[in-house]
């Protein structure tokens, strides 16, 4: 009951959240879109499953180097997928379907697709091993399976700690950091191999920015994961705590403007051939 509760707690949040999810404060997803699509090294002509798509930054910047190839894109957030779907039609993608799926009730057949991705999403599970064995089930032998997640020393420090700081001084409770079991290499490393992966490579790349106002770190606590947390305040407390955690930010503020600073790490596997 627990579990399924979390899972509808996520899925309410994303289908809240996503008309902002592709705000240019949030320029950190298409950023590490391109850079996972660097790294998978694509011939053009594979058959491409993206879990937990989103809003489909990864699942359309792959499709975009598929010169013969297609993606398929599931998640369980409607809203997600409608915005994904629309950003489709407006750039004129026509290899890229987008399917309503629960990532842990997965019905594809298997061993079906080249390469399996999963940006930012493998972390909302309880049980990541168990999630990343029906992801790697999904792909043929000798294909490839890869993953994003944040690194821990440059997961938006230090907004994130004036963040969470000042919400518990709300009375808010520090959310749960399983996430920190794949912030490092090692936990990737170990990740992967739980799922009989091999030809495992680990990169890491820093795709921060500068904010131009705290107002717009809001845009990423209020169009993101984050949500969760601070729609637990009231409306009074929301308005006192949006005014003193932006006056914080704003104190962080140099001539460049706040930097976001987003390290990630790509984590890439291939099932064995036999």
């Amino acid at each position: 009951m627990a579990v399924d509760s979390t899972r509808n707690l996520i899925k309410d949040t994303f289908d809240t959240v996503c008309k902002g999810y592709d705000g240019e404060a949030l320029a950190f997803f298409p950023r590490s879109a391109a850079a996972m699509t660097r790294r998978l090294g694509l011939r053009g002509d594979e058959h491409v499953l993206d879990v937990a798509t989103g809003t489909g930054h990864l699942a359309l910047s792959i499709a975009s180097a598929l010169t013969r190839g297609r993606v398929t894109a599931i998640d369980f957030s409607q809203g997600m997928l409608n915005c994904a779907r629309q950003k489709a039609i407006h750039r004129g993608t026509k290899n890229v379907e987008f399917i309503e799926m629960d990532m842990q009730n997965m019905e594809l057949k298997a061993r079906s697709f080249d390469v399996a991705v999963c940006s930012f999403g493998i972390f909302f599970v309880e049980d990541m091993s168990a999630q990343l064995k029906k992801i790697t089930s999904l792909v043929k032998p000798g294909g490839t399976v890869a993953i994003s997640t944040f690194e821990e020393n440059h997961y938006f420090p230090p907004l994130v700690e004036l963040m969470i700081n000042r919400l518990e001084k709300f009375g808010v409770d520090k959310p749960p950091q399983t996430w920190k079991n794949v912030a490092r290499e090692d936990g990737c490393r170990k990740l992967l191999e739980s799922s009989a992966l091999t030809n495992i490579h680990i990169g890491y790349e820093n795709v921060g920015y500068h904010l131009a106002t705290p107002e717009e770190w809001w845009c990423v606590i209020w169009n993101g994961g984050f949500r969760r947390l601070v729609d637990r305040l009231g409306p009074e407390q929301m308005a006192r705590f949006r005014s003193e955690h932006l006056a914080e930010v704003d104190s962080r503020r140099n001539a460049d403007g706040i930097w976001l600073d987003v390290g990630v790490l790509f984590s890439i596997g291939q099932r064995p051939a036999v």
